[in-house]
């Protein structure tokens, strides 16, 4: 199946256990209700912004300043004999997914227009490498911020893996 829109998965083992696991995203997450204050964490506890339940969550790296392609982490964890099976998915906000579809279809509307009404093949061009390039740039900065975030949450749950990841 061909995707659109980039993500990314991974999928390991940790010893911890389901609960263990969840308790720590608990201490260095920040539950985000944009009604509320925020919640009184030390500022050095908190790595990350979003939800917690049971055995999911879904939440993403806390940042000072607007980021567009910053990856939404979600994730499950599933109860084994000893330890726990972590699965984690990194795709953009539906927000910037929603952008970079409407960016595609505006580019590819232009394309049309200039060869149709107007049978301009430069201006044709140059919309669907500016569609392109628009394209590429989002996958690229989302593959960079993924690495940030994936580095940040091995490191916060104590996981010294090289390169164990699964696309």
């Amino acid at each position: 199946m061909v995707r659109l829109v980039p993500t990314y998965s991974e999928t390991f083992v940790s010893t911890l256990d389901s609960r263990q696991v969840v308790k720590k995203l608990d201490r260095i997450t920040r539950k985000v209700n944009y009604l509320d204050r925020p919640l009184p964490l030390s500022e050095e506890e908190v790595v990350f912004n979003g939800t917690l339940e049971k055995t999911c969550f879904r939440i993403s790296k806390k940042i000072n300043k607007a980021d567009s392609f910053l990856p939404l982490i979600k994730g499950e964890v599933y109860p084994l004999s000893k330890g726990c099976l972590i699965s984690l998915e990194y795709s953009f906000f539906p927000s910037t997914a929603f952008f970079l579809g409407f960016w595609g279809v505006i580019s590819f509307g232009l394309t049309v227009v200039f060869l149709s009404v107007f049978q301009d093949w430069k201006m044709a061009l140059l919309s669907v490498l500016a569609g392109l390039a628009n394209y590429g740039f989002a996958f690229w900065h989302f593959r960079r911020k993924v690495r940030e975030s994936q580095a940040l949450f091995h490191e916060a749950m104590g996981l010294n893996t090289g390169k164990n990841a699964s696309r």
